[in-house]
């Protein structure tokens, strides 16, 4: 079907649709143009330059820190440890805060002990980054080792005063787990591991802070720009009205980046006490030692099933592993594993027990599907061994324990991120019927046959998996519309590389009536919106889309109330089409642009003393449920028996939205986060050696898939369950191509080898499948 132009728009054949339609990016033309403003770009005039000195020892008391040398290097302005900074309190939590935590906070500086290899230790300011390095080479840091505790399912251990370092317990659970097992066909158990990695973006973390007339500003990369303002006012006992947080460009986000960490405190602080501008760029072995970790876990889980292979009941424990200390995020990542492991599947009874251990490690935070990339593989790793156990087909064996779509809204009975888990909407089974037509699911198992026949070890897997988006409690957005037509749309919520400028622009021109290119989204900063909850949680879309939508349309119906005075026409006749306001059905009647009906509102406005002067609106939601998009996920694989090496030969997602504002969007989306899946599933680890030393801090260590690993991802965006919590029936798309893939991928593998349950370790490194192998029967 062609699409309509402007003239027979105009003429009244309807107002164009962007929600829907694969458009251009609005946000990448100073991209690709090299205007882009990315933190290192970011110069004040007589900045100071930070470099952070950093522990050597995993585990240790400090005995002393010789910092007179540094002090007296060329170019040295300042160099601080902890007695320089005892008035700043440690990084407090944003999320999931569970009660008990608060001594395992961070400081800003290590104060007694150091716990991880990387740890702040000492800061030193200097008018250029060369001396400030150089400088930091010279502070001498004397320290007792500790022995290190490196194993999260080892015995716990002691942190500071005499606390545990299992630092809390997660629980969820409904049903008679103990009945359910005494009354069970057969009982699968099961103990898996997922390795340590995390989000590595292509720019790393950086911060300038200055102060100019009064107000402390902070440039760089915040995904949380108004928590992270409030929270540095409380640390630095400033008012928050004080503190304006400015985002830039980011170069990659991934859930790892936008947090605050002890460099962004610093740097504010400096500013404040030197009166200079302070700025610090982190280099890539920075990034690899003392950026968020994330993934990590140890988990025993059991099974059981009647004769027909349907699930009775879930029942497990799992270790995970936090590092050093409890950062940000607090308990979120194993409260999220916790509660998305039943997953699309209907349980009678369920229990989990998440132990959250601290080792002497860097420590971990969120990374692109926090909690439910290790859940989904040891769930769907569940499901294949209870297949083989029943000598049943993995597809069928899903199908059979699948929530049905007339069960919906489907409640779990616990809650996770404060709010109540209950699926929105969703048909698992036609979803799975799609993915697998879409595949061509039979006569690729005829060819995968032939070619095992063959002698290749080729195989396919197949993972099903429930995502959560949406997260509230509330959000809001600022639209205006100046006497040139433009829209302005200012918000709360951050740019992390999702595309939420042209989201969000499409959602406000439908709403609007106006084309989406004439509209501006202003992000991340908080001189010019009061509130707002950031970009995380796969949230923007639904939360931010929503508001977007409401202070569009009161913006719509002020324009046509006002405008109905200049056409001297009634309200109810005229409508918004292309940025002018016109009567309804009338090809060539009278009508007036959108920046003429500013110009006429904006004095009268003010004397009328309303609350969004000119011609402008607000938008406002409130939400107490999150909405689950759901996916299913199929690879093929050839395993190399000589070398261990794993080949992903093609790779489809099937992925169920809700409504696709932007499909393009949502491929790319989908895109990535499968490319990151593929990371954590065969070559990322962050491994240490005995004494706590990491051994993973060069991309020659650190291995990533590049473009040959990754195959073509193919993609199959479904709309069959919107949402009923939004108008626009809208779910999110941020993490649903990272969720299943190391379980989809330990699948296929099984299936190449001819062995259920090989897999039982993520990654599947070459060494390791080359273990596999060696104690697989001839």
């Amino acid at each position: 079907m062609k699409a309509m132009t402007r003239s027979q728009q105009s003429i009244g054949l309807g107002a164009m649709t962007f929600v829907g339609r694969s458009l251009p990016r609005l946000e990448d033309r100073p991209l690709v143009t090299g205007r882009g403003l990315f933190a290192a770009d970011v110069n004040f005039a007589h900045q100071l330059h930070m470099r952070v000195v950093r522990s050597a020892h995993a585990h240790g008391r400090i005995v002393a820190i010789d910092a007179s040398a540094a002090r007296a290097a060329p170019g040295v302005v300042a160099v601080w440890t902890s007695a320089d900074v005892t008035t700043v309190p440690p990084i407090d939590f944003r999320l999931t805060r569970i009660e008990g935590l608060d001594p395992y906070r961070q400081p800003i500086l290590a104060t007694d002990c150091v716990r991880y290899v990387g740890e702040p230790v000492a800061v030193v300011f200097a008018t250029d980054a060369y001396l400030a390095e150089d400088a930091a080479d010279l502070v001498n840091v004397e320290v007792e080792e500790l022995p290190p505790l490196l194993a999260a399912d080892a015995p716990p251990g002691v942190f500071g005063q005499n606390h545990s370092t299992e630092v809390a317990l997660v629980r969820k659970g409904f049903g008679d787990v103990e009945g359910a097992f005494a009354a069970a066909h057969a009982i699968v158990a099961l103990e898996l591991a997922i390795g340590r990695h995390s989000g590595v973006p292509m720019e790393t973390r950086g911060a300038i802070a200055r102060q100019a007339r009064g107000i402390i500003e902070l440039h760089g990369a915040a995904k949380v720009v108004h928590w992270n303002r409030d929270a540095l006012a409380r640390m630095l006992g400033r008012p928050a009205s004080s503190v304006h947080l400015h985002e830039g460009h980011v170069g990659g986000g991934f859930g790892v980046r936008g947090e605050l960490y002890p460099e962004d405190v610093l740097v504010c602080l400096g500013a404040l006490r030197l009166g200079r501008p302070v700025k610090w760029i982190e280099d890539r072995r920075e990034h690899l030692l003392a950026t968020n970790h994330s993934r990590q876990a140890h988990f025993r889980i059991r099974a059981a099933v009647d004769a027909d292979g349907r699930l009775l009941a879930i029942d497990g424990e799992f270790f995970h592993d936090q590092g050093a200390y409890v950062r940000t995020h607090a308990a979120t990542v194993p409260d999220l594993a916790a509660a998305m492991l039943p997953g699309p599947y209907r349980l009678a009874a369920y229990r989990m027990v998440g132990r959250i251990r601290l080792t002497n490690k860097t420590p971990c935070g969120t990374y692109r599907a926090p909690g439910r990339y290790e859940s989904t593989f040891v769930r769907e790793r569940l499901m294949d061994a209870i297949a083989a156990k029943l000598k049943t087909n993995p597809v069928e064996i899903r199908r059979r324990n699948l929530i049905a779509n007339t069960d919906m809204p489907y409640a779990l009975n616990f809650d996770t991120l404060g709010t109540e888990l209950t699926y929105d909407s969703g048909d698992y089974a036609k979803l799975l019927d799609k993915a697998l037509a879409a595949i061509g699911w039979l006569a690729m198992q005829e060819e995968l046959r032939r070619r095992r026949a063959g002698g290749e070890a080729v195989g396919v897997g197949l993972a099903m998996f429930v995502e959560k988006s949406g997260l509230g409690p509330f959000d809001g957005v600022h639209v205006s519309i100046d006497d040139s037509g433009a829209v302005e749309l200012v918000t709360g919520s951050a740019s992390v590389g999702q595309g939420m400028e042209t989201a969000l622009a499409q959602i406000c021109a439908d709403a609007l009536g106006v084309d989406y290119a004439r509209v501006r989204v202003v992000h991340g900063q908080t001189d010019r919106i009061a509130f707002g909850m950031g970009a995380f949680a796969s949230r923007v879309t639904v939360m931010t889309g929503e508001a977007t939508r409401i202070a569009a349309t009161k913006l719509r119906a002020k324009a046509i109330t006002a405008a109905a005075a200049l056409l001297q026409a009634a309200p109810e006749a005229l409508d918004v089409i292309d940025g002018r306001v016109v009567s309804k059905g009338a090809a060539h009647g009278p009508s007036v642009s959108l920046g003429d009906v500013a110009k006429a509102l904006a004095p009268a406005s003010r004397l009328l003393g309303d609350a969004n002067p000119g011609l402008s609106a607000e938008g406002w939601v409130e939400q107490t449920h999150m909405a689950y998009p759901y996916g299913v996920h199929i690879a093929v694989v050839r395993v190399d028996r000589d070398t261990g090496a794993v080949t992903v030969e093609r790779y489809l997602v099937a992925y169920d939205i809700g409504k696709a504002v932007n499909p393009m969007l949502v491929e790319g989306q989908i895109a990535g986060g499968t490319a990151q899946g593929l990371g954590g599933a065969l070559f990322e680890e962050f491994l240490y050696d005995p004494s706590g030393e990491p051994v993973s801090v060069t991309f020659a260590d650190y291995l990533m898939p590049t473009a040959r690993e990754v195959p073509r991802i193919e993609t199959l965006i479904t709309e069959d369950a919107p949402s009923p919590l939004n108008p626009l029936g809208l779910k999110g798309a941020g993490e649903g191509g990272a969720n299943p893939v190391g379980a989809v991928i330990a699948s296929a593998i099984d299936d190449a080898l001819g062995k259920p349950s090989a897999v039982s370790r993520l990654p599947v490194s070459p060494a390791r499948l080359r273990e596999m192998l060696a104690h697989q029967p001839s």
